[in-house]
Formats: C-alpha cells, structure tokens, sequence
C-alpha cells in the first residue's frame, strides 16, 4: 500500500462521525404499488420495529420525511424514483446512526404509517386536490378512505416556548395528531409556520413577548388565517432555525451562531461554519485526495476539473469540514460552485471564464430567438400604469433610447398599451413574455378596501351658584314730619314679601299719597342672573310698632347645573393607500380689509371632516395617517363669526377592527367671585349680609377615537 493510500486508511479510520460497521437495523428495500387513489411504499426491515417512525410533512416544497432511529441504508442507493400518482421519487439519507426517508410529493398530500411484519407501510392518500391527513397510524394500509368525508378542523393543543441548554429559544407546539402538515419558511428575521387544516383556540391566540430568556427569539405570533392556523416567530441577531417532529409535538429551535474564529477571511456566505467537525494531518498529499476525503465526510459529491492539480501540506484538528474546504479552495486558489448536493471545484479563472461564455452565449441566443406576442387584459391596474414599467413615452417609443435601463423588455421586445381596452400587447421572446406575465399575476390584484370610523366626543359638566343680599334702614318720621298715621294692629312687627318693593307697600313705606318717598338702601350687592335668569329672592322687613322705623333685608340666590354630550361619527371607505375624506358643514362670511383700504367678504370653512390614508399591513394590521377636525361657530364679532376648532392630525397603527384613542383635551375652569363691604363682610355669618358671591365650575372634555375595518374580499361564486 502506497504512503497516501495508508494516510486515507488513517484519516478514515481517526473521523468521529464515521459511521459504525455494525447497526441495529437496516433499510433493505423500497417498493411502491398503487391501490385505487393511493400510494402504497413498503419499506423492507431487517428486523421489526416495535412502532412506526416519527414522521413530519411540509408543503414547499411538498415532501414527506419519515426518521428511522438506530436504523442503516441497506439498499445500496440514496435515489429511487417512483412516479405513481403525485409521489415523485424517495430519498434515503444516513446521518450517523439514523436514517430519514424523504418522500418527493407533487403537491402536498396526507399519509399514514402503519408495522406489517418486518416491513413498515406507508400509505400516500392521492384521492381529492389538498386532502388533509384524516387516517390514523393505527389503521391498517391500504385502508380505503371514506369518500366524502370532510376532514374535521383540528385544533393545536398547547403552545410552549422554553430556553434550552446551550442559549437557543425552543417553540413547542401541541398537535392535535402527528398527521398534521406543516409549512417552514424564513423570511428575514421571521420565521413563518403555517398548520394546513388547522385551527387554534381563543386562549392560544395571542403575542407572547419571550425577549426576557435571553435566546434569539424575541416574540410569538399566533393567529388563525382561514382553514390554517400562521404562526410568526420573530428573531434577532445571528442565527439558525432547525424544525423536528416527535409524535404529535412540534419542536422548532432557533440557535444563536457564533462566527468561527478560526473562519478564513473572505470565505463561505457570511454565516459561520456548521459542518461536521474532523481532523486532518496530510503531508504533500494531493489535492484531488483531500478533497475526496472531505467528499466522503460532507456526503456531497465533488466534481474537480482536470486543471485541478498539486499537492498540499495540511493539518487542522476539530474543524468543521466546510470550513476544511474553504482553507484548502484558497490555498490553491479554487473556487466552487454548488447544483444541490453537488460541488464543481475548479480554478477561479477557469469558472468566470465558463460563466461568461454561458452570459454571451445566452445574449447571443435571445439575438437570434423568436419573438412572440401575446394580449394581457387587465382587471385591477390601469394600463398606462406600465407606461413606466415598459419605459415607454407617450409616443409609444423607448423613453430615454432603446438602452432604457427601466424597461423590463428585452432590447428587441415592444409593447402597446390600449387605454381603451385596458389591455398590453406585447411581444418578445418567450423568457421575458413568461417574466411579465408573473409581474402582472403579481401586481394585477384587487386591492383591499377599509372602512374608517372616527368619533368625537365632547362632555360638558358645568355647575354655578350665585348668592347676594341688600340691606337698607328706613325712618318715616323725618320723611313724613312725625307721625306716620300708620298704625299696626296687634302685635305685629314682621313683614314679608318676594322683595323689598312688595315689602314696602305692606308696611307702607312707599304710601300712595305721592310724597315722592324712596327707600333707603344702605347695602345693595343682589345675586346676579345666570344664562338670562334673574335670581329669585326674599325679603323681610323688621318695624316699630308705630311703623315708623324699618329695618329691611332682601336675600337672593340662583344655582345652574348642566350637563351636555356631543357625539360626532364620520366614516369613509377607501382602497389600501389610498386617501379618503369626508367633509359635512357650512362656510361663514368674514370681512377682510385689502391694501386699498376696501373691504370684501370671504367665506371659511366650519365643518366636521375625517381625512385618512389607510395601509394594510402583512400581519393584518392597519397603519392609519389620520387628520380629523370639528369646527363650530362662535361668538359673533365685528368682522363674522369666530370658529371654534377641535383638530389632531396623526399617525398610528391599529389592529384590524381595534379602536384606539388619538387623543383628548381636558379642561377645568374654577371661578369665585365676591363683592362686599369692607371689614362688616369679613365679620363670620353675619357678613353674608354684606356681600354677594358668584361661583362657576365648568368641566370640558374631548376625546377622539378611531376604527379601521379591512372589508372582508367578496366570496367567489356567490357562495
């Protein structure tokens, strides 16, 4: 044995993830038949399992991915097509000591897994577009489904989110069975879980805020979105996700990733290395032997090209085998490119070199391809709209030259828009025909409508009290010159009345002999009036019982309370991102003195308007860029009439169907007047006779609310 075939023998033998000679079950062989819509695969045993495996389902792309534990791959091959009904092909990759099997699917379907024997079955149900998992594991294969059958809306048990050893954020989720399939995609920072014919209960509907654990999950987002339930699971930072099944709980893992430093500078794609880690020590070995000893590591196959060439020292220990790749590409100045699990090695001027005659070949074959033409009709968009998207002008020609960078068309394509018609007549090649006609499936949509409803509200609390007294003295002996020749029977000496001129013709201090007598009035601070009220009041005159000399009092008092409530509610439709207003009012004259000195008239607006601009977010949210005012006409003045204005103009977001408060104004006024004599009205009790006193309280509140309603898209077929 040569010096490098010994050095492979050791390296082979030293690697920690080889796999052991010996397993304690194998996969032997793989069959399918089809029985009426299904597809049946056995699989062959070495020996009986004591259940069926764990297996989880996804639907883009479509597969079926069943794990075999402590399990090998006997059969001799990864690949083995099948092509019965919507079952592709299956594949069969060996992890150290497990093995999954990966069902290709045409579009996703449920299945079933069931023990016969040494063999496990597993039964595809083709029957039906979009049939959802229905049969249980514990049914027999083969078994014929139950035609009609509408599949029951299954509904997730439990929602779990737990920190696990190492720092990573783990979502756990309660299915309702472990036929439930499931949809994993990224999307930026997000994580996006759809479960097919799924649904989800009030209580589980909710925003879990987790940033407090400490991993790279910051919240949860659980809400239901027809017959699926759409789960948003929100990261940040460096990181990686990894989505297992065990049973009926779903186990996703979001792991923080650390940047390798011992990563060369300027390799991989910015992520830090992952791959299995291992050990090498070479001695001028060649190059095409260090990367077919990395081949059998990674399980890629690696394609070198015949100016691939030389030999290398290397030793590295505990390293990840991609980053072993990357240290022995740039040491010999290599590059790769990667078609699935294949990799071509080759020299990097080589590969630009390829690259470029593939560029030029394919410019040269859109030069010479036929053009096609064909009609879109337009639904939703106006056809001038993709004047700009063609980069056309409004001749029709190529705005800016036929080089237009804007122009989506090749430079042989052209285009006709028919405003009439609202139709696009292209024509081009076939590539860019089938490029625009994804951008109009994309852009030629219905766009959403919301309703919007505001509401104002103004309260009115306004309380006030009004208390005044006069107090006068009179002497008719020196008015009448003596004696009154008014007598009082009795004991008399009390008179009342409603006031002291009602009083006075009781007592007779105001005789009807014309004498020209005017009562003395010594404190004259009454209670004033309130809205147009005159205070009531009571009086009271003390007397002699010569009824000569009086004493008289008049006590008067007025209190207000009111209360009042205004409620205004405008509401518009509109298009997402579209502005909208709605305006209901009169306009008021004002004069306005120009610079000649004459005067005009002019009119301004009092009104009650809502003015929005509605934007439907991804999560179903709605941004809202709100303006809402409430004039109202005040007080009259020598140039018109003033106007009252209640106005806020913002911006906020709101769920669908929430209500939010924009905002409120709150005013108090407190007023407390008093008017009274000098040093007599300070004198407790008795000093209420010597002043009168006003009190206001008035309370004034506005508050502003706004809903938005996405309106729900019209049902198809009336239905």
């Amino acid at each position: 044995m040569t010096r490098l075939g010994r050095m492979a023998l050791a390296l082979l033998l030293t690697l920690p993830a080889l796999r052991a000679l010996a397993e304690d079950n194998a996969i032997e062989s793989i069959s399918a038949n089809q029985q009426g819509g299904n597809v049946v695969i056995r699989v062959a045993m070495k020996e009986a399992l004591p259940k069926p495996p764990i297996g989880f389902s996804i639907t883009n792309p479509s597969r079926i991915a069943l794990d075999f534990g402590a399990t090998a791959n006997a059969t001799g091959k990864n690949v083995q097509d099948i092509n019965l009904g919507d079952v592709r092909g299956v594949n069969v990759v060996q992890a150290g000591e497990r093995t999954r099997l990966v069902l290709n699917l045409a579009r996703p379907l449920s299945y079933a897994t069931a023990i016969d024997g040494k063999s496990v079955i597993v039964t595809v149900e083709g029957s039906g577009a979009g049939a959802q998992a229905t049969t249980r594991a514990s049914e027999p294969a083969g078994a014929p489904a139950r035609a009609g059958a509408a599949p029951a809306r299954n509904q997730l048990r439990d929602i779990d989110f737990r920190r696990g050893s190492n720092g990573e954020g783990r979502v756990v989720v309660d299915l309702p069975n472990g036929q439930v399939a499931v949809d994993v995609r990224q999307s930026g920072n997000q994580i996006l879980v759809d479960f097919l014919n799924s649904g989800v209960p009030p209580t589980l509907r909710r925003r879990l805020d987790v940033s407090d654990f400490g991993t790279p999950v910051s919240r949860i987002t659980t809400t239901p979105q027809g017959d699926r339930v759409h789960m948003v699971v929100e990261a940040q930072g460096n990181w990686e996700q990894s989505v297992y099944q065990s049973d009926t709980q779903l186990v996703l893992d979001v792991k923080p990733v650390k940047d390798n430093p011992n990563r060369p500078a300027g390799g991989g794609d910015g992520q830090a290395y992952r791959g299995e880690k291992l050990s090498f020590n070479f001695q001028n070995v060649e190059v095409r032997a260090a990367l077919q000893a990395i081949a059998d590591i990674s399980g890629l196959n690696i394609i070198t090209s015949d100016s691939v060439a030389g030999n290398l020292t290397l030793r590295l220990k505990d390293v990840p085998w991609d980053q072993a790749l990357d240290v022995v590409l740039q040491a010999k100045g290599l590059d790769m490119r990667r078609n699935g699990n294949v990799l071509w090695i080759a020299p990097k001027e080589e590969l630009l070199t390829k690259e470029k005659l593939e560029l030029e070949q394919k410019a040269q074959i859109s030069d010479l391809e036929p053009l096609r033409s064909e009609i879109f009709q337009l639904n939703y968009q106006k056809a001038e709209a993709f004047r700009t998207v063609f980069g056309l002008d409004q001749n029709g020609a190529a705005a800016g030259g036929a080089d237009n960078r804007n122009r989506v068309l090749s430079k042989r394509g052209s285009a006709i828009i028919d405003a009439r018609t609202n139709q696009l007549f292209v024509t081009d090649i076939g590539a860019k025909i089938e490029d625009i006609r994804k951008l109009i499936q994309k852009v030629d949509v219905a766009t959403k409508q919301v309703l919007v409803e505001a509401r104002l509200v103004e309260a009115n609390d306004g309380f006030s009290r009004n208390l005044g007294a006069k107090l006068g003295f009179a002497d008719l002996r020196t008015l009448r010159g003596g004696d009154s020749g008014y007598q009082v029977s009795g004991n008399q000496r009390v008179a009342v009345g409603g006031n002291l001129t009602g009083v006075g013709q009781i007592t007779g201090q105001t005789p009807d002999k014309g004498d020209g007598y005017t009562n003395s009035t010594l404190v004259n601070l009454p209670a004033a009036g309130i809205n147009g009220a005159d205070a009531p009041s009571i009086a009271f005159s003390l007397f002699s019982s010569a009824a000569n000399r009086f004493l008289n009092l008049e006590l008067s008092a007025l209190e207000a309370d009111g209360k009042g409530k205004i409620i205004s509610s405008p509401r518009v439709v509109t298009e997402d991102n579209v502005p909208a207003i709605i305006e209901q009012g009169v306009e008021l004259p004002y004069q306005n003195a120009t610079s000649s000195g004459a005067t005009s008239v002019q009119f301004r607006k009092a009104s009650l308007k809502l003015e929005v601009t509605p934007q439907i977010t991804p999560d179903g949210n709605v941004v809202l860029d709100v303006d809402v005012a409430k004039d109202s006409q005040g007080a009259n003045t020598t140039a018109g009439p003033a106007i009252n204005t209640q106005h806020v103009r913002t911006k906020v977001m709101v769920e669908n169907g929430g209500t939010v408060v924009l905002g409120g104004i709150y005013q108090q006024t407190q007023t407390t007047d008093t008017n009274k004599v000098p040093l007599v009205g300070d004198i407790p009790v008795l000093g209420n006779l010597f002043k009168n006193t006003q009190r206001v309280d008035n309370k004034t509140e506005l508050l502003v609310f706004i809903t938005p309603k996405i309106v729900a898209e019209r049902l198809q077929n009336g239905h």
